[in-house]
């Protein structure tokens, strides 16, 4: 038997799991796609105050919306139950209250549609044997992780149906956060299955890469705080804020602590704040990174990075100047969006693609 038929077979067989992986890359693009319009419409949910229209949690019955005028005062008649219209909405009409609904109702309908755009194709891949074994305990996490963050948004909700008239902010930033994590696993994954020209970078590159992810996802967090006490409501001047660089009265609530979560004042200024310090990590990344491995793919990403988190900066700082006006504030939030995922396909790209099942080593 010659050489050429005995790596025939292997090379075929390599072929075909390439084949397979630019699918399955292809599908988590997709739901990557949906996960970015599913935050931006909650985004937008939360903007308009419509997120506690809906207070009841019906994962399955809630799909059909109501379908007739009696069903509609139904719906209407729960929401005014609720402190939020009673302290805030007392005049709304049925026909007002189905423009807030509409938003929270398609939120819901598209974390529903997260769920099947997963499960299906998930199970479809398994069953027809295009799954790497790594790759099958990391997308049943994903779909776990959907799960639980459809109980962590519901869990979010609850917050503001009994006593308060918008959600915590404290449940808002872990529901917008386990989201970007989500976002963050799919990315991962994905490009993970990409092909790369270069090899990896070294470890220092990649443990940094890393610690870039952490630091996006930190500063979103930050962001979810801000959003969830309408902090960017006020103090609408940059580079000084409340005519200070550092003002006055970041304190003043007891115990200390809580005025990292809950007053406006403090949570924007360390929002702030850590702008600056991420933007300056980024440089450090990308000029350690140019140094440890110049003139390669990994630096250019590094420093497209910087240029990114620039660019997110002066978008902030617009949305501050505009007092969170929603085209600018749903700006903001997408581009955030933009700079994770760069972020984390940076990260996966300094440590090169999974390794091939069936990988094959040809020898003159």
């Amino acid at each position: 038997m010659s050489a050429t038929t005995n790596i025939a077979a292997p090379l075929a067989e390599r072929d075909k799991e390439l084949r397979n992986r630019a699918l399955v890359r292809g599908w988590l693009y997709v739901v990557l796609i949906v996960l970015f319009a599913l935050v931006m419409v909650g985004g937008a949910t939360r903007m308009t105050g419509s997120g506690l229209s809906i207070t009841e949690w019906k994962p399955i019955h809630g799909v059909i919306p109501p379908l007739n005028q009696a069903e509609w005062q139904e719906e209407f008649e729960k929401y005014q139950q609720i402190p939020q219209y009673e302290q805030i909405n007392k005049d709304m009409t049925v026909d007002e209250f189905k423009g807030i609904f509409w938003w929270e109702w398609a939120h819901r309908l598209l974390a529903r549609g997260v769920g099947f755009l997963v499960a299906i194709p998930l199970a479809f891949f398994w069953l027809t044997g295009r799954l790497e074994r790594r790759l099958k305990p990391r997308l049943v996490g994903l779909l776990a992780l959907g799960g639980l963050q459809g109980a962590v948004g519901w869990w979010m909700v609850a917050s503001g149906l009994s006593e308060r008239v918008s959600v915590s902010q404290y449940r808002l930033a872990i529901h917008l956060t386990f989201a970007c994590i989500i976002v963050t696993a799919v990315a991962y994954i994905a490009r993970g299955l990409a092909t790369y020209s270069e090899p990896p970078a070294n470890r220092q590159v990649q443990r940094f890469a890393g610690i870039m992810v952490l630091f996006v996802l930190f500063q979103i967090y930050l962001g979810a705080l801000v959003a969830g006490l309408h902090a960017g409501l006020s103090y609408n001047t940059w580079p000084l804020m409340d005519g200070a660089i550092v003002p006055g009265d970041l304190w003043v609530i007891e115990p200390v602590w809580r005025n990292f979560f809950e007053s406006p004042k403090t949570v924007q200024f360390i929002h702030r704040m850590f702008a600056y310090t991420l933007l300056v990590v980024a440089l450090w990344h990308a000029f350690s990174t140019t140094r440890a491995a110049p003139r390669t793919t990994h630096a250019r990403r590094a420093w497209l990075l910087v240029l990114l988190i620039l660019c997110q900066a002066a978008i902030g700082v617009g949305t501050l100047l505009m007092q969170a006006h929603m085209h600018w504030a749903l700006l903001h939030q997408g581009f955030a969006l933009v700079v994770l995922i760069f972020a984390t396909a940076h990260w996966r790209g300094t440590k090169g693609a999974y390794p091939l099942e069936t990988d094959v080593e040809v020898r003159s």
